[in-house]
């Protein structure tokens, strides 16, 4: 049902792969715990495609998810695609590249070119395609310095959309990810209602209805938060997720290192 108590019409796709980075395996959406496989706005959609398809007397979705945390937009297209291709989907979601925008001389137009190539891939076999746009990183400390890559980036994946005929998930327009609610103590990745409502912005991406349309609405505002406090936060922050991740940088490492999907092969979303 819609928001109007109306019957949904059953979404069309019926084989659902996702690919790319942390963002898509779903870090930190961990319902059952930080050493369990985590769930995430992937996850989300593929369910509630999967619940509209049954409701409307279909079979549930097949889904599959590839993608592995700290991987470049290199491995995502180089070892996750063609996984994903072999598993003959007719929905891919393709969203990597912002790892590379963590460092300084990333090729921003190389990067939009490969991603390019990689969706006349896919459409070339009939798929369908889900790209996103990067959020926007104003309000961060420390990936600030990307928001003018980003940005570009971002113009590439409109425009890509609009010449290979893909989907976009506009994480950049999003209002509600402007709230650092919606981000884990890590200050990159998603909580769990961070995801949820990405979630409902991947199904408007996709032409679909949301679940509730006030998915974007801001959260009530807190009141400031005083200053030594803060410092006590950022202080906090820096040595439990920026030092362990610029050493990790230093020494060639990534957190994704030695890690495999978490749903490697297509089966039916349970309800």
């Amino acid at each position: 049902m819609n928001v109007n108590g109306s019957p949904l019409p059953a979404p069309r796709w019926s084989r659902y792969v996702a690919v790319g980075d942390s963002f898509t395996e779903g870090l930190w959406d961990d319902p059952d715990g930080r050493d369990a496989p985590q769930r995430g706005w992937a996850d989300v959609v593929a369910a509630r495609i999967s619940a509209r398809r049954v409701a409307a007397g279909q079979t549930p979705l097949e889904y599959a998810n590839l993608a592995i945390r700290g991987r470049l937009l290199r491995p995502i297209l180089g070892e996750q695609l063609p996984k994903a291709l072999a598993l003959q989907p007719d929905l891919v979601s393709l969203i990597g590249g912002y790892n590379d925008m963590l460092r300084p001389a990333t090729d921003i137009d190389r990067l939009a070119r490969n991603l390019e190539a990689a969706v006349a891939r896919v459409r070339a076999t009939g798929a369908d395609v889900l790209l996103a746009t990067g959020a926007d990183a104003g309000d961060s400390p420390l990936i600030r310095s990307t928001r003018s890559r980003v940005g570009l980036y971002n113009t590439h994946v409109w425009s890509i959309a609009r010449r290979q005929g893909a989907f976009v998930l506009d994480l950049w327009g999003m209002r509600s990810l402007r709230d650092w609610r919606m981000w884990s103590e890590d200050r990159i990745h998603l909580t769990t209602e961070g995801h949820a409502r990405v979630a409902q912005a991947a199904l408007v991406g996709l032409g679909l209805p949301p679940d509730d349309e006030a998915w974007d609405d801001p959260l009530t505002p807190l009141p400031p938060v005083p200053r030594l406090d803060k410092a006590r936060e950022d202080a906090l922050w820096f040595r439990e997720h920026v030092y362990p991740w610029a050493t990790r940088r230093l020494r060639g490492r990534s957190s994704g290192d030695l890690r495999v999907p978490k749903r490697p092969e297509l089966s039916p979303v349970e309800q």
